[in-house]
């Protein structure tokens, strides 16, 4: 049984201080200014991209019909891991009704068939910033090459560049909502590298998002709890369900020793929620004092979160290994795979961790209840709750006959989400695009 003697200390200010914005007290004079500041900024954003919505749709091109040999796409979003864009490019691009694919990034694009990497110049970068300079060679680009479709990863900004130059290119535009709705969070945290963390959710932010998100042509969720989301407050658009395809010749049970009990891969940023992580480790040494877990990323976060991990006396239980790009052979040295993210999408690191064989406990947020069933490829736990979260990591822990069920659920699970079985699925979606 999980004894609590030690949890107090987990609601200290001490130790979760360091993690900015996680604890309850009420913000700060400068705080809620910010936070004010923070939403007129996002309305006057979102007001000016409505507007130029309906403009490029008054001065656009005509679309073009799509050949006998298929789809000319073009996409663009900030990719910092090579595995997000093998996971998203590679199987839309395999697709048999993909003619051509141009990726407009910043960041390297890997060598794909049929896919071409745009970047913008660099005296672009040097004057305007990387995402302004990305934007806007997008927006030339599709008006210079006039594809079928354009789309954009995540709302802001890529989204909404998306909408317009599908309006004046004469394309269908597509949004990929990667975390979650993207829209309600519940004043979680906000768009990725746009706006100021939030304290409280804003209604009308909200509906100001779901009028932008209306006037795409498509939309593409990595689950169903998204797309649902959007269709029950009002937004008619083509909806797909595609995760990212996920290479099972990479990503599969490795039969060695693992001498690693717990890992955790994701970006070390706030919305992560790894304090609670470090918060159930502690909880789980209390009862198995030679546990071994383990966080693979990095980010602004990890100087906050080492200190986290001293103050509450786990330094021999966990090691940050910081950026790998061998996830694949970490997950195969590991027992359980662990996200305590406060929101997430259907996240490709879940998946990859099942596909490895791995038993997911994560929290109930977004889409990640599409793949993790309690009770038998893993569990689903409220967020921010250390306490539940430890209690299952013993469970499986102490029972390896259990461990050992729960990791053959895990791979069938994962499975549906293999590489070829994202391409069909793609197939499918552009094949319906010529009617």
């Amino acid at each position: 049984m999980l004894t609590t003697a030690a949890s107090p200390r987990f609601g200290s200010v001490t130790a979760e201080s360091r993690m900015k914005g996680t604890t309850q007290q009420k913000p700060s004079l400068r705080n809620r200014l910010c936070q004010w500041g923070g939403d007129a900024r996002e309305r006057t954003i979102m007001m000016i991209s409505e507007w130029a919505i309906v403009v490029a749709a008054w001065i656009g091109r005509r679309p073009q019909p799509i050949g006998p040999d298929g789809c000319e796409i073009m996409l663009t979003g900030r990719f910092d891991s090579i595995n997000w864009i093998l996971a998203h490019l590679g199987p839309l691009a395999a697709s048999k009704e993909c003619k051509r694919l141009w990726m407009v990034s910043t960041n390297p694009v890997p060598d794909l068939p049929k896919v071409t990497a745009l970047y913008p110049p660099k005296w672009l970068v040097t004057v305007a910033g990387a995402t302004l300079a990305r934007l806007l060679t997008f927006l030339w680009a599709a008006l210079h090459k006039r594809p079928h479709v354009v789309g954009g990863f995540h709302l802001m900004y890529n989204g909404i560049a998306a909408a317009i130059a599908g309006r004046l290119a004469g394309a269908r535009s597509m949004y990929f909502c990667i975390g979650g709705t993207e829209v309600a969070n519940d004043g979680v945290i906000d768009q990725p590298n746009c706006f100021i963390r939030k304290t409280k959710a804003n209604a009308r932010a909200q509906r100001r998002r779901l009028a932008v998100v209306s006037a795409f042509d498509t939309i593409v969720t990595m689950g169903t709890r998204a797309a649902r989301f959007f269709q029950d407050h009002g937004v008619v658009s083509d909806f797909h369900v595609v995760s990212g395809g996920i290479d099972s010749m990479r990503f599969h049970p490795a039969h060695e020793p693992k001498p690693i009990d717990l890992i955790l891969t994701a970006r070390l940023s706030s919305e992560k929620r790894i304090d609670i992580f470090l918060q159930a480790v502690r909880l789980v040494a209390g009862q198995l004092p030679d546990v071994r877990a383990v966080i693979v990323g990095d980010g602004h976060l990890r100087a906050e979160l080492e200190q986290m991990v001293a103050e509450l006396g786990v330094q021999s239980n966990v090691t940050f290994t910081g950026h790998q790009n061998d996830v694949e052979n970490w997950l195969g040295r590991s027992k359980i795979f662990v996200l305590t993210s406060d929101l997430e999408g259907l996240a490709l690191s879940v998946i990859e961790a099942m596909m490895s064989g791995l038993p997911a406990v994560v929290s109930d947020v977004g889409d990640l209840g599409d793949l993790v069933e309690s009770g038998v490829n893993g569990y689903l736990v409220p967020r921010r709750s250390p306490q539940l979260l430890a209690g299952h990591l013993l469970e499986l822990l102490s029972d390896g006959e259990k461990l050992k069920v729960f990791s053959h659920a895990a791979h069938q699970s994962a499975m549906r989400y293999e590489k070829a079985a994202t391409t069909q699925r793609w197939d499918r979606i552009l094949s319906s695009f010529r009617t």
